[in-house]
């Protein structure tokens, strides 16, 4: 399955199964991105957030005019900041951004529970990283892009890549089959 990309200097379409990596400077304004990434030739989409809440991932959708009613919302900060949490129909919940087994499996539940053409954000590994390790963050986005593969849909997960060391950059980098690189004054490049 071709889907179509619409962002500044990337392909104008990738395969399903793809994922890509957003380097970005932790400043960076990535919502523009993320969300063109989201709202482009989707049947139905997963926000990951180890970042926000599921009401800021709500606000930002609402802001930048992503159909909110394909969108599902996996927060894992809530519980563990012990706010209020009603699990709904496009809105889950994983005990903390290092339950990484609980992430996955709401993926796999995710791309299980919906047909058509499926994109995964995951906002941010950087904050998975801080939460839990960077091998136990490898292996979960490794688990999350094999997901994809099996379920020929597509993944943009955002990495601040001031913030790592290059050993780190590079590890999560050759994971993937594109890499989007969002520069201090906004400017895009992409290698795939």
């Amino acid at each position: 399955m071709e889907y179509t990309l619409a962002i500044d200097n990337t392909p104008d379409s990738v395969e399903g199964g793809t994922g890509i990596l957003l380097l970005h400077p932790s400043t960076g304004e990535t919502d523009r991105i993320d969300t063109e990434f989201l709202a482009t030739d989707t049947d139905a989409m997963l926000v990951i957030s180890t970042r926000t809440t599921a009401r800021e991932v709500k606000q930002k959708l609402e802001y930048y005019e992503v159909d909110e009613e394909s969108a599902s919302i996996l927060d894992t900060l809530s519980v563990e900041r012990g706010y209020t949490r009603r699990q709904s129909e496009n809105v889950r919940y994983a005990s903390a951004p290092d339950d990484l087994e609980g992430i996955v499996e709401e993926t796999e539940a995710f791309l299980k529970e919906h047909d058509g053409k499926l994109r995964v954000s995951f906002d941010s590994v950087t904050e998975l990283i801080y939460y839990a390790d960077e091998e136990r963050a490898l292996e979960a986005v490794a688990d999350i892009l094999e997901l994809l593969e099996e379920y020929d849909a597509v993944g943009l997960f955002h990495l601040a890549d001031e913030v790592h060391d290059d050993e780190t950059v590079a590890a999560f980098r050759e994971r993937f089959d594109g890499v989007i690189e969002l520069a201090e004054d906004g400017t895009v490049t992409s290698e795939f």
